[in-house]
Parts: structure tokens; C-alpha cells; sequence
């Protein structure tokens, strides 16, 4: 099999946002450029920070909205029963915070990969499933190894899931580290950013070689060209301020892929709105692509759809996606004017027409994890 015939190809995507489920809501609400925070009404939220962030009213059980965006993908990429029992399932996913309430004892049996076996048997999926926790880069990870077992010929096809809703544990935790935006806006790469906030995010792809795809028949919706992930080793919950773990992680997705900085046209940043994240990410831009920046478009979609934490890189995955097939460019929302550590083309005002080839998609964690995907135009 020639090295095109295993490049991974993503046949099914299921994803639901604040902006409502399914990619048509995802891109309707990316297409207008209007965030999607509002007070929350999933819990009293009068005592914290801010009281704002991007959810889905009626979204109020993860395993079920994991449910529905496993099987829409298997759906779209037209997977049978035979194709989905051969298929693993990776998962990126936030724990469950009514779990750490309990007695120890109790914690110990309630292992938080029973809830993916469980999503596995569901949906008629191969196990044992495989669970990734770490932070705003779970869902990256997991891509990571889903195409990794594809390329490699381990895996003829993967689903890869992640999912996080918004809860109250997490809110006030970032409430009290001062993290979240006081003025109900999150404003990355801006002058006068104050931080983030939070948004739902579920999501799901099925992964296969170009060749497995072709031989049934199923249309690639996108191209997973590269990756690479990269850690800082700098501060627990602060990246390098010189980019260089991210700026590690961006070069060895783009000599996985084959690519160099002039083929990217659109970067889909972390840009999480904090004064140390936007500064850092602007630098291994820099870093990676040298002069190329200047020239290449970049936005943060969490400033529309807020940071769904574990889920993030498996939304923001959709976002790249919609954007390479739609020739449109999200908009960087909740612009104020130029930073001078955050000089990049941002496309502020309203979404951008263009059509590039290839595309970044980057994520960052506490820890100093980086990841970076080149995504492709199917």
C-alpha cells in the first residue's frame, strides 16, 4: 500500500456546540461571527467571576450527547454493524465531578473508563476502549493516537470522541485562579483581554486510510495530514513565554505531513483570551513558521464558542473542517485592537473569504502540553 493510499482521512463527523448539534448549527453560529455566551442556567453562577458562558439549554447529560455524536458519525461515514465491531474507540473526555464526591472506596469502582467501554458497547464499537484525561489536550491526544494506528496499519478505522460540558466544579475552579473574562467576553489576541470562558463541546470523527475509504465508497470530509505534540516542562499551569514547546509541536506536524510554513493558509488557534496563553502561542507562531506569519490568516473560534476544555481540540477539529469545505475563514470575535505581543493577520470584524489547502489546528494544556494537527482539504 503507497504512503497516499494510508493517509488518514476523516469519513464521519458528528459534533454538537453551543450554537446547537450537528455541523450545520456549529457553522451557522461560526458563519455569523456572534459569540454564543450568556448567563448560565445550568447552575447559580451570581457568586462567581463572571456569570457568562457558550451552552446548549437542553444539553445536560454527556453520555448521552457522546451517544448521539459516536453514532451520527458512524452514520455519515456509513459504517455498518460489521465496520463498527472492527472499530476501537479512543476518548477524550472531562471526569465525571460527582465521582470525587464519594467515599474512596467508592471512587476506586467507579473508574472513569467504564464510561467509554460503555460508550463502545453502545454504539457497537471494538473494545476495550482507551480514555484520555489531560486537560485541553485530551481530545488532541486522541486523535493523535486514532490516526497514528491508521498510518501506522494498525487500524483499518477509528472513532475518536471527546466531550465536556459545562459544569459548576470547573467554573468556580477557574473563577477563583482568576481565569475567567469578568466582562462576559473572551477576547483572544485583543489589547485588554481578560481571559476565558467556558463552552459545551461534543464531538466525534471515524478515521481510516484513503484507501479503506475508497474501496467502500465513503467521501472524505477532510485530510488529518500531520501532528505533533510537544511539552514546555516550564510552569504547571503557564506556557513558555517563548512558544517553544507549541513551536515544537507545529514543526513536527508540518514535517509529518510533508508540508512546509508557505503551504498553510489558516491557523485555528488556542487562543484562550489570558494575557500569558495569547502572548506565548503569538511567539511559537512566530517561532515555527518565521516569516510566513505575517501572511497568514489566524482566529480563535473559543472566542465564539468558548473553551470546552478535554473536548477542544475534537470541536475546534469540526471548526478547521467546516472551514477548509465552506472557503470561509471563522471570525477572531471580541476584537479591541492590536497587542504588541500578539502581532498576527487576525481576522477581525467578520469572517474571511479564502480557501486555503491546508490549515493549523493547536492546543495547549496545563502541564506545558502542546499539540498541533495540519488538516487538509479532502
Amino acid at each position: 500500500m503507497s504512503a497516499g493510499d494510508r493517509e488518514v482521512v476523516v469519513t464521519g463527523l458528528g459534533v454538537t456546540s453551543a450554537f446547537g448539534r450537528g455541523e450545520d448549527a456549529l457553522w451557522a453560529g461560526l458563519a455569523a461571527g456572534r459569540a454564543a455566551f450568556a448567563p448560565v442556567t445550568r447552575f447559580a453562577a451570581d457568586r462567581y467571576r463572571t456569570d457568562a458562558a457558550a451552552t446548549l439549554p437542553d444539553a445536560a447529560d454527556l453520555d448521552a450527547e457522546l451517544a448521539r455524536v459516536v453514532d451520527h458519525a458512524c452514520a455519515q461515514a456509513g459504517l455498518g454493524a460489521p465496520e463498527r465491531s472492527r472499530a476501537p474507540l479512543l476518548l477524550g473526555r472531562h471526569a465525571d465531578p460527582a465521582v470525587a464526591r464519594r467515599p474512596l472506596a467508592a471512587q476506586g469502582k467507579t473508574a472513569i473508563s467504564d464510561t467509554a467501554a460503555e460508550l463502545a458497547r453502545s454504539q457497537g464499537l471494538r473494545g476495550p476502549a482507551r480514555t484520555y484525561t489531560n486537560a485541553c489536550v485530551a481530545a488532541a491526544t486522541a486523535l493523535a493516537e486514532g490516526a497514528a494506528r491508521v498510518r501506522g496499519g494498525l487500524e483499518e478505522r477509528v472513532v475518536v470522541a471527546a466531550g465536556y460540558l459545562v459544569d459548576e466544579d470547573n467554573f468556580a475552579l477557574f473563577s477563583a485562579g482568576r481565569a475567567l473574562a469578568p466582562d462576559g467576553a473572551l477576547r483572544s489576541f485583543s489589547a485588554g483581554r481578560r481571559g476565558l470562558l467556558l463552552g459545551d463541546g461534543v464531538g466525534a470523527v471515524v478515521l481510516e486510510s484513503r484507501a479503506t475509504a475508497a474501496a467502500r465508497g465513503a467521501r472524505p470530509l477532510g485530510v488529518l495530514a500531520g501532528w505533533g505534540l510537544a511539552g514546555d516542562a516550564h510552569h504547571v499551569c503557564q506556557p513558555h513565554p517563548g512558544g517553544r514547546g507549541m513551536a515544537r509541536a507545529i514543526t513536527a506536524a508540518l514535517d509529518k505531513a510533508g508540508l512546509t510554513p508557505a503551504d498553510i493558509g489558516y491557523v485555528n488557534a488556542h487562543g484562550t483570551g489570558t494575557p500569558h496563553n495569547d502572548a506565548a502561542e503569538t511567539a511559537a507562531l512566530r517561532r515555527a513558521l518565521g516569516d510566513d506569519v505575517d501572511r497568514v490568516p489566524v482566529s480563535s473560534t473559543k472566542s465564539l464558542h468558548g473553551h470546552a476544555l478535554e473536548a477542544s481540540g475534537m470541536l475546534e477539529l469540526a471548526v478547521t473542517l467546516l472551514a477548509l469545505r465552506h472557503g470561509t475563514l471563522p471570525v477572531n470575535a471580541g476584537y479591541r485592537g492590536p497587542d504588541d505581543d500578539c502581532r498576527l493577520d487576525l481576522v477581525v470584524g467578520e469572517p474571511r473569504r479564502a480557501e486555503p489547502r491546508h490549515a493549523l489546528s493547536l492546543n495547549a494544556a496545563f502541564g506545558g502540553a502542546n499539540t498541533a494537527w495540519v488538516v487538509s482539504a479532502p
